[in-house]
């Protein structure tokens, strides 16, 4: 079996400006497959039902990345999750832009509304385990909807369940606004989980640096489910889907001038 990933190929500045563009008019929801998203694709079919549905869906992982460059000889851009949710905190919203952050903690919410003076945004706790307890997932759903229209949903809530939460809202039709499914780029942000430096970030290396953090929550992710992705590449392909209109003006990640890109379109790499 060859299981087809469809992404958008774009480098993170893109990815943001794309991003930046979508408004509060429709739904959408951002999907950032990393190498344990990529293996789940390949096994679940109710998962790739989820990542079809996605409005954006961007690569998030160096080390996928330069796997796929090293043996298959195709370059991809890569656009991390996480660089994205603080590129739209730090540099896109403006501090009446209303906003819903699902996940994360009371506290976490504060800090973000306080270091980047967001006024509006609303913070959505589930309890754990929601998405198996059909009264909880309803009560998340209405409070989402009831934020709605919004700029931006920040679903913190961990894979799957995150986009499980996506694709419902799409389904029911009620929401606007673009959602983000960011995993743990909350933590990352807010300093609650340490971020690895740049250089070990674009090296590919960024799992090592978490698992060593974090031994005992992610070794099973990273040393038991994630080698089975070297198994799995001859069976997977990252097919591109066609291009979208980048908006003219990319904002730059420190929220300064922004860039102008070359053209309005961006053809992905073979």
């Amino acid at each position: 079996m060859t299981d087809v990933l469809m992404i958008d190929d774009y480098e993170l500045a893109e990815a943001c400006a794309i991003v930046t563009a979508f408004g509060s008019e429709r739904f959408g929801y951002v999907v950032t497959p990393n190498v344990d998203h990529v293996i789940r694709h390949y096994h679940d079919p109710d998962f790739r039902a989820l990542y079809a549905q996605a409005a954006y869906v961007f690569l998030d992982s160096h080390f996928l990345a330069h796997l796929i460059g090293l043996l298959k000889r195709r370059r991809h851009r890569v656009s991390p999750g996480s660089d994205l949710t603080a590129a739209m905190m730090s540099s896109v919203m403006k501090p009446n832009d209303f906003a819903v952050m699902v996940g994360g903690s009371a506290e976490q919410a504060h800090e973000l509304r306080a270091r980047f003076g967001l006024k509006a945004l609303r913070h959505v706790d589930p309890p754990m385990n929601f998405i198996r307890d059909k009264v909880a997932v309803e009560s998340c759903l209405r409070a989402i909807e009831e934020s709605s229209p919004f700029r931006f949903c920040f679903l913190a809530v961990g894979s799957p369940q995150q986009e499980v939460i996506a694709q419902k809202l799409k389904e029911r039709g009620v929401a606007r606004g673009l959602a983000l499914c960011i995993g743990a780029s909350i933590d990352f942000i807010t300093g609650v989980e340490k971020r690895a430096p740049l250089w070990i970030r674009k090296s590919g290396f960024e799992w090592l640096f978490r698992l060593v953090q974090n031994p005992r929550r992610l070794a099973k992710r990273y040393l038991v489910r994630g080698p089975g992705i070297f198994l799995l590449l001859p069976h997977i392909e990252l097919r591109l889907r066609r291009p979208i209109a980048v908006p003219r003006e990319v904002p730059t990640m420190s929220g300064t001038s922004p860039l102008t890109a070359a053209t309005e379109t961006v053809t992905p790499a073979a």
